[in-house]
């Protein structure tokens, strides 16, 4: 089980939203409107853990160790949304989140294949690391430049965490998580030639509530995240790229194979799906 050692790994490092956040250097005169409206939408996002801890354990319930791990993922995760508002209750308390336009984004996911899923967060964990990253840089307040870097570190070790889940897929079912993993991977390394933010809070995961399916579609402002991308923290093609060459870096690492592109991947992707077809009479 991988469970106990990440518990322990995770539980080393974890912050204290009282001792380690430092409050006191707050500065109002670093602080505008629009960051704040920034903070709060993605206070809002963050929740959305909840509705994503929903589907994990019914799409892996045939996997108690993975299913342990969420009570560490969910728990560091909703930690992130209160961290978040608990800035907002302190020093901008008329734009905290209610609690209705909280339960908002708590949606029933649409099932779906486990192994997809596990490398679409793995992919989203390091996209909102770097996201996390641009935003800290981006903010002039102090403390709150403070909680983005603490909530950057954090994402990646669930990215670390994942990857663990992931090696673990292919030792025990081979092609089949190879294909899954390359299948989403090239969809997610493939940002730059999509019109929309490739993350799992941005994609549609339940086909009767289309179009207002994704957690992105039921904030406030369903607007915010690419203007907060594209004018705010301007995450362009330099940052866009990084995201793409850790992806393209851990699978690499994954599969034992290196991919420079994602050209190079999507051949290997092929690859792997012909050697599945090739079995699959066999098998039968």
């Amino acid at each position: 089980m991988l469970y106990p050692e990440l518990f322990k790994q995770l539980e080393a490092v974890r912050w204290n939203m009282e001792k380690d956040i430092p409050w006191d250097q707050f500065d109002a005169s670093k602080l505008t409107d629009e960051q704040a409206q920034t903070i709060k939408m993605n206070a809002i996002t963050e929740w959305s853990a909840l509705p994503a801890t929903e589907m994990f354990l019914r799409d892996n319930q045939g996997d108690s160790d993975f299913s342990a791990f969420m009570s560490v993922w969910f728990f560091e995760e909703q930690k992130h949304s209160l961290v978040l508002m608990e800035y907002l209750r302190r020093f901008k308390p008329e734009l905290a989140p209610t609690e209705e336009e909280l339960h908002e984004v708590r949606f029933q996911f649409d099932p779906a294949p486990a192994l997809e899923t596990l490398m679409l967060h793995f992919c989203g964990e390091i996209r909102l690391n770097h996201w996390y990253r641009r935003a800290s840089e981006w903010h002039t307040e102090p403390v709150i430049k403070k909680i983005y870097d603490t909530l950057s570190k954090d994402e990646a070790r669930h990215g670390g965490a994942y990857l663990r889940y992931m090696k673990r897929a292919i030792q025990n079912a081979g092609n089949e998580a190879r294909a899954a993993f390359t299948k989403v991977g090239v969809l997610m390394a493939s940002a730059r030639r999509t019109a929309q933010a490739l993350h799992p809070t941005n994609l549609h995961v339940n086909q009767s509530l289309f179009p207002r399916d994704t957690v992105q579609s039921r904030l406030p402002n369903p607007e915010w995240l690419e203007h907060w991308l594209d004018q705010q923290i301007k995450f362009d093609a330099v940052w866009e790229g990084k995201v793409v060459d850790r992806i393209l870096h851990n699978l690499s690492l994954l599969m034992d194979r290196s991919f420079k592109t994602v050209q190079e991947l999507n051949r290997y992707r092929k690859e792997i799906t012909r050697e599945l077809a090739a079995a699959a009479p066999n098998a039968a």
